[in-house]
């Protein structure tokens, strides 16, 4: 067997973990299985830096000498949420309210996984928009880097303008044009 075989399976499975800081994580199909390795590069052609664990997604795998792992992600579907949100302006929110706020261009001013949330501007506005990671899990994200390019609904939160929703840039242009 060469080192990268041309042939590739398409998968669905769950992030048993990715660490964005590492640059790598772990898949586990849903047929079973070894685990499928998830590298950062990967992720970053579907146009997210990170992924929350507990996602399912649809991935094409490919079998090389040191195992299989993920060469492109198609899908990418946010875990479910069973604990109540800790943050009340997140806890308050209509799914349906959210989805009529226009998604809107921004950039990340600066994160911090461990305090649990950071700032984003949207381009043309001076305003900060707060991000929670409460939101980024819901989105399907568990880490931003600054300048890092988003697409978010944002909206008036009980302290200022608050994102409800976010994506990375690449993969919100499609989900727009829907």
């Amino acid at each position: 067997m060469s080192e990268h075989s041309t042939d590739t399976d398409l998968v669905t499975g769950t992030v048993k973990w990715f660490d964005p800081v590492k640059g790598f994580g772990f898949v586990v199909a849903d047929t079973g299985g070894p685990d499928i390795l998830l590298h950062v590069n990967v992720l970053r052609n579907f146009g997210q830096s990170s992924i929350a664990d507990g996602a399912a997604l649809e991935i094409r795998i490919q079998k090389t000498d040191r195992g299989v792992q993920a060469v492109e992600v198609m899908h990418v579907v946010p875990p479910v949420q069973d604990a109540p949100h800790s943050l009340t302006d997140i806890a308050e929110l209509d799914d349906a309210d959210v989805a009529q706020a226009p998604l809107q261009p921004g950039r990340v001013k600066w994160f911090d996984k461990g305090k649990g949330f950071g700032f984003a501007n949207v381009f043309g506005h001076a305003a900060d928009v707060f991000l929670h990671v409460e939101v980024l899990r819901r989105s399907g994200l568990s880490d931003l880097q600054p300048g890092e390019a988003l697409a978010m609904r944002v909206i008036d939160g009980k302290r200022g303008q608050m994102a409800a929703e976010v994506l990375a840039w690449e993969a919100a242009l499609p989900r727009e044009n829907e």
